[in-house]
């Protein structure tokens, strides 16, 4: 390794764990001494990644306040150091992080926000890949269809919400008045998903349709798709359940590649 490589890694351990054998690089000066200088270096470094999950986390640093996150955001950043040359991924671990170090009940609502805000982030910057259209799966022979699998776009995901979580982004996003936060009788399912290249929706499932769609997330097949749609639906209506399903899907967009038997 050349000597500016092992400079580099020094700084780079320096930042991230704190290595003081990188003090032997640092010149100090009359007005800052090496550890002055150590902590400039230091601080800035940690200061911007603050600054990436207050970017990446707008609506749960309205939320939390700017205490309570930034407190977050460094006990976050000591535990998990940005890993990637790209700040865009730094964060990703923020909700189990949340639920980890949970303090009151009020924590349950920052995870679920922390979740909700990062599919959408995700679900925007996925790779744009065209989706299928209704044509192409009325091509499949019939025969075949019992055997269909589907691939999703990488844009969808599926969360399972205990709060009005959307509802709280949404007047937080539009700069509404407040509302309260609310807890679900009951868990309410969820899919996020980009449609085109720049529109991210969000909506909520009945739970036949969720556990649809996690089921083609298992890769299950049309087959067992239609199997597992008898715990709410007459076996006969099944198929035609999970055809609407399908199709809806695909309108949406959600559906890049249909599988089935050559």
């Amino acid at each position: 390794m050349s000597k500016l490589k092992e400079i580099q890694q020094e700084f780079l351990n320096y930042l991230m764990h704190k290595d003081n054998n990188f003090a032997a690089e640092v010149v100090g000066t009359k007005n800052f001494d090496v550890a002055t200088r150590l902590g400039i270096y230091g601080n800035a470094y940690a200061t911007r990644l603050v600054e990436v999950l207050q970017d990446n986390y707008t609506a749960l640093h309205t939320l939390m306040g700017d205490e309570r996150f930034e407190k977050l955001a460094y006990d976050y950043l000591e535990q998990h150091p940005s890993q990637h040359f790209s700040v865009r991924y730094f964060g990703h671990q923020l909700a189990e992080f949340i639920r980890q170090n949970k303090h009151d009940d009020n924590d349950e609502i920052f995870a679920e926000m922390a979740d909700f805000e990062w599919a959408l982030r995700t679900a925007f910057d996925a790779a744009d890949i065209s989706a299928i259209k209704i044509e192409d799966l009325q091509a499949i022979p019939p025969e075949q269809w019992g055997e269909m699998q589907f691939k999703l776009h990488s844009s969808v995901h599926r969360l399972d919400l205990n709060w009005n979580i959307p509802q709280l982004w949404q007047a937080i996003e539009n700069q509404d008045k407040p509302i309260p936060p609310e807890k679900n009788e009951y868990p309410i399912s969820w899919r996020i998903w980009r449609k085109g290249k720049l529109k991210i929706f969000y909506k909520s499932l009945q739970v036949d349709e969720a556990w649809a769609l996690d089921a083609i997330i298992a890769q299950q097949n049309f087959a067992e798709i239609c199997e597992g749609l008898c715990e709410w639906i007459d076996e006969i209506h099944t198929p035609q359940r999970a055809v609407e399903l399908i199709s809806a899907w695909i309108n949406d967009g959600l559906i890049i590649r249909v599988k089935s038997e050559a």
